[in-house]
């Protein structure tokens, strides 16, 4: 589930999710934990932030944001994104009421006020998971 609050013009979201699971080992070729989905439409830039239910963080490269009414758009990002995987918290920041592929998200450590890695997001691309319907 996502938490939002609105500070000068500006929409923080911070995202928040269960589990502690690392994706892949230092030197090893990057494997996404991300279940098979089946793409249902075109890739779009940006998604509207006060639509966004809920996220899931597969690993430190994918992250699927689920909508209101349960449409599914799969981010991956274009490099992995160190400790996003393991924490599965992160953070973003926009002036708009969107989140687009130009934004970064910000890996939140667990009991830390200190931030992790910044990363820069991909296209969002519309998908069902296999067996979901969604």
């Amino acid at each position: 589930m996502s938490k939002r609050a609105i500070a000068a013009s500006a929409v923080v979201a911070v995202l928040a999710l269960s589990g502690c699971t690392r994706a892949g080992a230092p030197g090893q070729p990057f494997v996404s934990r991300a279940p098979a989905a089946t793409v249902i439409g075109p890739a779009v830039s940006c998604i509207q932030t006060t639509l966004i239910h809920e996220t899931r963080v597969w690993d430190d490269q994918t992250i699927d944001f689920v909508m209101n009414g349960g449409k599914r758009y799969r981010n991956t990002l274009p490099i992995r994104c160190p400790e996003l995987g393991f924490e599965q918290r992160f953070a973003y920041k926009t002036s708009t009421s969107s989140l687009c592929d130009v934004d970064t998200i910000t890996v939140l450590h667990t009991g830390s006020s200190i931030p992790g890695p910044t990363c820069g997001l991909g296209k969002f691309v519309p998908v069902t998971i296999a067996g979901s319907g969604r």
